[in-house]
């Protein structure tokens, strides 16, 4: 099962994509809820490159890395990967008049529900669109 999500955000592609691919942006925004955090963020943005963001709740009781390699670049436009469970991603960035709509669209997992899932890549999606929209102002 695939599970699609988007934002619409007041900044032009180039901003869009730079808070995207830059681990000091990432870093930021790169989290679900305020336990949350990613304290590092390291890719190499290229086919075949490999990315590790690491993500720990603020309290310290748990944390994962959240890594895969990198199978697909058009920059500006769509960046594709796969995790290390093999799911693939697909992130595409749309520029209409200053906004920059972000469509996210990946592969199911087997561990949480679907709407669980969509919440937790949604409240992500949600910190970049706040993060790239104040960076902005």
């Amino acid at each position: 099962m695939k599970i699609s999500i988007q934002t619409e955000i007041d900044a032009t592609i180039h901003d869009v994509w730079n808070a995207w691919v830059t681990p000091e942006d990432i870093i930021d925004w790169n989290f679900s809820t305020d336990e949350w955090c990613c304290p590092s963020a390291k890719l190499n943005l290229v086919v075949g490159g490999r990315f590790n963001y690491r993500m720990e709740a603020k309290d310290g009781s748990v944390g994962f890395d959240f890594e895969g390699e990198f199978t697909a670049i058009d920059p500006y436009k769509t960046i594709h990967y796969k995790l290390e469970d093999d799911r693939k991603v697909i992130v595409e960035f749309i520029e209409s008049e200053n906004r920059t709509k972000v469509i996210e669209t990946f592969d199911a997992e087997d561990e949480n529900s679907a709407q669980q899932q969509r919440q937790g890549w949604l409240g992500i999606l949600n910190n970049f669109k706040a993060h790239v929209e104040n960076k902005g102002a």
